[in-house]
């Protein structure tokens, strides 16, 4: 009998309140090694690779506006700006971009394990 494929290890970042610990959750549920990366308070370009080395690195984007309802963030949209900044290696270099504006959390799931080829119908 062959053995399962190995999943994927993956890499989540993005600004503040976009969903990056919700997705982790979600991944790891369906038998996913997952990261989530806080490198939008790291000066660091590449903080993303340096501990982890991750097969798939996914970048979630969510707006100033987003990130402030969500989580109600008492913060400035310089601060939000100086996070993306901070994220701009991580967006070059990732394996999946999505913006989560306008998602639910199942839907950035959802999303999230079609572009890792795996679907509802193949959960763990």
């Amino acid at each position: 009998m062959t053995p399962a494929p190995r999943l994927p290890k993956v890499a989540i970042v993005g600004p503040c309140a976009a969903g990056k610990s919700t997705l982790a959750a979600g991944l790891r549920r369906h038998g996913f090694t997952v990261k989530e990366v806080v490198q939008e308070h790291s000066f660091v370009p590449d903080l993303w690779r340096v501990f982890f080395r991750p097969d798939v690195l996914i970048y979630l984007d969510a707006s100033y506006t987003t990130g402030t309802r969500r989580k109600n963030l008492d913060w400035l949209e310089r601060d939000h700006a100086e996070q993306v900044s901070r994220l701009a290696h991580a967006r070059q270099h990732c394996n999946l971009y999505l913006p989560t504006d306008d998602l639910t959390p199942e839907q950035v799931l959802q999303r999230a394990l079609e572009a890792l080829g795996r679907s509802r119908s193949s959960e763990v």
